[in-house]
Parts: structure tokens; sequence; C-alpha cells
């Protein structure tokens, strides 16, 4: 199957899967936010989210796409340093097109992975998981704005979150544009286009996770 096979497909499969998690990323700020202004509303789309069908369909989705995101992007990595054989050890000058985060995507992966890793179990874990499981946590597995306020209250993971956003924007700034191009959807002029599109969408996406965290880190939120 060329999906596997082939260094394309398994590109297309990174550009597509790329894609999904950015919209979910969207999907999650626009939640976010709604923390933001009432604890209440957050509450009520986590009730809606809760442990339903289709919320359990959705998080298992969600999982497999990002589980075939990583799996590939290791792969490709190390069929790339396959390809380079020892050049990759050749001091060169980096050529001035080629971006920092695209030399450090797969650094910039690990970090969002361990990012990732804490944020399931500061949320995931306390809530969906604790209500499937029957887990006496300090709140309810329901009470998602509580979660909030717990996490963010804390210095170390907020700052840890900031680090996390920083690193999540410097990966998305090029995977965007680089899965257009991948998917055949850019070209002489629509590569510069994708290019500052995908480097405004993700710059405000970033900026509004990065204020929200602040804004219960300092307590400044109308909804505390």
């Amino acid at each position: 199957m060329w999906l596997i096979n082939s260094s394309i497909g398994r590109k297309v499969v990174m550009s597509v899967t790329g894609i999904s998690l950015i919209l979910f990323l969207t999907f999650h700020c626009c939640m976010n936010v709604a923390a933001f202004f009432s604890g209440e509303a957050y509450n009520m789309v986590c009730e809606f989210l809760g442990t339903n069908w289709y919320a359990l369909v959705g998080t298992m989705a969600l999982a497999v796409l990002a589980v075939c995101h990583i799996v590939y992007a290791f792969i490709l990595t190390a069929q790339n340093r396959r390809a380079r054989g020892s050049e990759r050890y050749a001091v060169t000058d980096r050529r001035p097109e080629v971006s920092w985060a695209s030399q450090n995507m797969l650094v910039l992966g690990i970090i969002i992975l361990l990012g990732l890793v804490l944020h399931l179990y500061n949320f995931w874990g306390h809530m969906m998981f604790a209500e499937l499981a029957d887990i006496e946590v300090a709140h309810s597995p329901s009470d998602g704005f509580a979660w909030i306020q717990d996490t963010f209250s804390n210095p170390v993971f907020s700052i840890l979150y900031l680090l996390w956003i920083c690193a999540i924007w410097f990966h998305l700034s090029h995977g965007f544009w680089s899965a257009m191009q991948t998917l055949g959807w850019s070209g002489k002029i629509w590569l510069k286009r994708w290019q500052m599109i995908g480097l405004i969408y993700v710059t405000i996406l970033m900026a509004i996770f990065a204020f929200l965290v602040l804004s219960f880190w300092l307590g400044f939120a109308p909804s505390l």
C-alpha cells in the first residue's frame, strides 16, 4: 500500500493527520474561550463531551490520528537520516530558505509529545478516565473548570504550558504550509500565500491559548 510503503504516501499521512489535529486544536481553543468567560458554560461543554459514546469514539479517533502522526514522523526522520548518510555530519551553512523549525521538527515534536502527556494527566486523566474507571479525585470529573483553576494556579504548570505552546507554534508554523505543499495545494504563487496564512492562523491560535493560560494564572479571567 503506497500510503505506508512510499515516501510520498507517508508524507500524505503526515499532512492529513496534521491538518486534522490543527482543526481539533481550533475546536479545543473555542472550548477553552468559553472557560474564560464562564465556568458554567465550560462545564456544560464538558458535560456534553462526557463519557457518551460519541465522545469516546471522538477520543479514540483523535488518539489514532495522533499516534499515526507521531509514528510516521519517526519513520520519515529515520528515512531522511539514512538517505543523507554521512552528509548529516558535515558542517554546512543553513540555506536561508530553510527555517529553524523545519530542521528541528522531530525535537519540537518530542517536546509537544511530553506536553501532551502532561495535559492528558492534568485533564483527561482527572476527568474522562476518572469517570470511566470510577476513580476518586479532588474534584468532580465533570467539573472541568475546577481542574483549569487548579492546574493554572500552579506557576510550574503554567510555565510548562507556555513553553509547550511555543513549541507547538514553531511546529505548526512550518507544518501547516508544508502539509499544503505535500497535498499539491500550492505552487509558485500559493506557496508564499500558504506560508503567510499558516503563520497568521497559527500565531492567532497559539496566542489565544497563551492568553488563556496567563488569564487563569494571573487571575484576570472574568469567570474567576
